[in-house]
Order: C-alpha cells, then sequence, then structure tokens
C-alpha cells in the first residue's frame, strides 16, 4: 500500500509549510500511517467476505483459508487495535476524523449494496460511493497528519483534498485496469467488479453510448453472458478513455491543492506521486 508513505511526506509537506525548520515526522503522525493501515487491512478482510472472494493480489483470502466467521472476527480485531491506537495518541480533533473514515466504509459498502434506477443518478451514487470506500481513508489520514503538525486550519483543508483527489482517481484507474489487466498482473481475476454485479466508471461511460446496457446494470448482470457482453461493450466504447480522463482531471485537482503548500522536496514528491496513480498497470 503506498498510504503510508503519501501520510509520511504529508507530514513533512505541512511541517515544513507550518514551521520552516522541522521536517521530521512526529512519532504520533507516523501513528496515523499505522492507523491508516489497520483501518484498511480490516476493511479489506470484510469486503471480501461481503464479495465471497478467495484471493486478493494473487493470495488466498483470510475467509478462504479460515472462513467467514473468523474473517468477520479478524477484521473487528484489527479494527479494536486501530482504536486503542487513536484514543492513545490523545488529541480529541484526530479521533473524530478518523471515526469518520470508519463510518464512511460502512457507508460506502451499503452504497455499493444498493444501486440506482435513474441513469442520472448512477453516476453522482459511483462518485460518492468511491469517495466513502476508498478516498475517505486517504483524506481524512492526510487531514489527521496535518492537524497533528500544524494549526493552520487552511493547510488542514489542502491536506484532505489532496487526499481526497488522489483517492478518487486511484480507484478510478483500479476500476479501469479490471477491463484492461491481465488477472496476473492484477493478482485478481480481470472483470472482477461485472462478476460482483458492480457497475464502475467505464461501464457507466459506455452505458451513455450503448443504451442497451441498461437492463444489465439494472439486473446487475446476473444473467448466462452478461459479464461478457458488458466487457465487450466497454471495450467498444471510449469508457476506458473517459474514466482514465476523469482519473486525471482529479489528479490535477490535487496537484493544484498540494501546490498551495510552501515548496518542499516532500511536495513536490506528493506532485509526484498523483502522476503515478495515473501510470500505474496493477
Amino acid at each position: 500500500s503506498q498510504s503510508p508513505k503519501v501520510l509520511g511526506l504529508q507530514a513533512r509537506a505541512c511541517n515544513c509549510h507550518c514551521f520552516l525548520l522541522i521536517r521530521h515526522v512526529q512519532a504520533s503522525q507516523r501513528t496515523i500511517a499505522l492507523i491508516a493501515e489497520m483501518i484498511h487491512t480490516a476493511s479489506l478482510v470484510h469486503d471480501d467476505v461481503i464479495d465471497d472472494a478467495s484471493s486478493r493480489r494473487g493470495k488466498h483470502t483470510v475467509n478462504k483459508i479460515w472462513g467467514e466467521k473468523k474473517a468477520v472476527l479478524a477484521g473487528d480485531l484489527i479494527l479494536s487495535a486501530a482504536s486503542i491506537a487513536l484514543a492513545r495518541i490523545g488529541n480529541t480533533t484526530v479521533i473524530s476524523i478518523l471515526t469518520q473514515v470508519i463510518e464512511d466504509l460502512v457507508r460506502g459498502e451499503f452504497l455499493q449494496l444498493g444501486s440506482k434506477e435513474n441513469e442520472n443518478e448512477r453516476f453522482a451514487h459511483y462518485l460518492e460511493k468511491t469517495f466513502k470506500k476508498t478516498a475517505s481513508l486517504i483524506a481524512n489520514s492526510c487531514k489527521a497528519v496535518s492537524v497533528l503538525g500544524c494549526p493552520d486550519p487552511v493547510v488542514h483543508e489542502i491536506a484532505y483534498q489532496y487526499g481526497k483527489n488522489i483517492g478518487i482517481a486511484f480507484q478510478l484507474i483500479d476500476d479501469v485496469l479490471d477491463f484492461t489487466s491481465c488477472s496476473d498482473q492484477m493478482g485478481k481475476p480481470t472483470s472482477a467488479d461485472l462478476k460482483l454485479g458492480l457497475a464502475t466508471g467505464p461501464v457507466l461511460f459506455a452505458c451513455q453510448q450503448f443504451p442497451e446496457m441498461n437492463a444489465m446494470i439494472m439486473r446487475r448482470f446476473s444473467l448466462p453472458g452478461d459479464v461478457d457482453r458488458a466487457r465487450q461493450y466497454v471495450l467498444q466504447s471510449d469508457g476506458v478513455q473517459q474514466t482514465t480522463y476523469l482519473a486525471q482531471q482529479y489528479c490535477h485537482e490535487a496537484i493544484r491543492e498540494i501546490s498551495k503548500l510552501r515548496p518542499s522536496p516532500e511536495r513536490d514528491a506528493l506532485i509526484q506521486l498523483s502522476e503515478i496513480v495515473l501510470t500505474r498497470d496493477k
């Protein structure tokens, strides 16, 4: 995961912005990276139970090896350890920022379980789900790190906006790779989202060109042949290009935000990182 790297850089960039000579990462800021990883890991363990997934990044999932009940409990245990570490930091603002992430993860999962009949609402629903399930973690972790390093609320908002935009762009590219990458690169079967009944960005864009996809989206690609047909429609459309272009717009917004900070090697690394998000292939 890239998030500890992002948070370390964010910490240094914010510390440098507010206190010119202080560049080192505080212990409490490092703990935020640890907590963010634990919340992320717990959510993946639970996600795999919900999706009944047997592999992740080419390895067997917890539920595949130990069963659903133990996987649910394992996710809960990791979350409780994260909560203890969070309480030990002893900053109530930071506690409320990071507990928001846990709420967003659950609400995002609920959004993913539902679907919108109205085409116009569908894309907003997808982006809200993407924010809650992926971007909220990085946005609020970046904000928490900045709160611990800098008293200026303007900087907290810059950190949050950077994390939010990078997080959404990351997930959009992930959704593209589900169509363009081969399964051994991703460590999971391609078209995994379609098989789960999920209409991601490339599908929603393709649906604008091929309205006959609507029925498939509504039945969550449940009929035999739906997954393959939907995949073909997406590859015939410019859904992949449009989703990639949307990710670029989010990355440019992230760069615009972080560029408001005082120049530092760490700030420039965060700018570079937003470009790497767009070019990854797994």
